[in-house]
């Protein structure tokens, strides 16, 4: 590949994760929550229930301010602060996975029902291409995110 269309294919990466940034913010403003606040809601989404701790490492936050974003959560009744059985200083966060879906499906509705138009116009082969893509380049984004997390302590 020449290198004028690395640089645009780069180039257009970038504006994909900034766009992608300020749809997030708009859907997290609509649903009440920061930018930040929906994403990390999203973790716990896709992980289910994970202790204050493993959410703390997930998320780079500090304990302390993962104490502030389950107060956040529980008070809009989208987690629910529980402790575990086999040692309570434990604390395990359980998502409320319906009135998650509540807030958020609708708000997302149009944009899937978009993006699955768009994916499905690419042939199969495309698509694979497409899917090699993002799965290396989240593979890059691991390994420099715990390349810089492991530099921080």
């Amino acid at each position: 590949m020449n290198e004028n269309l690395v640089k645009q294919v780069r180039k257009l990466s970038q504006q994909y994760a900034y766009t992608s940034i300020q749809m997030h913010e708009a859907v997290a403003r609509k649903a009440g929550l920061s930018g930040t606040d929906h994403k990390y809601l999203g973790f716990l989404m896709e992980k289910g229930q994970m202790t204050a701790g493993e959410l703390s490492t997930l998320t780079g936050l500090t304990t302390g301010a993962v104490t502030g974003l389950i107060d956040r959560f529980e008070k809009k009744d989208l987690v629910k602060r529980r402790f575990a059985a086999d040692d309570r200083r434990k604390v395990i966060i359980e998502p409320n996975t319906e009135n998650i879906m509540a807030l958020l499906v609708p708000l997302y509705k149009d944009f899937r029902s978009k993006s699955e138009q768009l994916i499905a116009s690419f042939s199969d082969e495309e698509s694979k291409v497409i899917e090699t893509y993002f799965l290396k380049a989240i593979e890059l984004m691991n390994e420099t995110t715990n390349q810089l997390n492991s530099n921080r302590k």
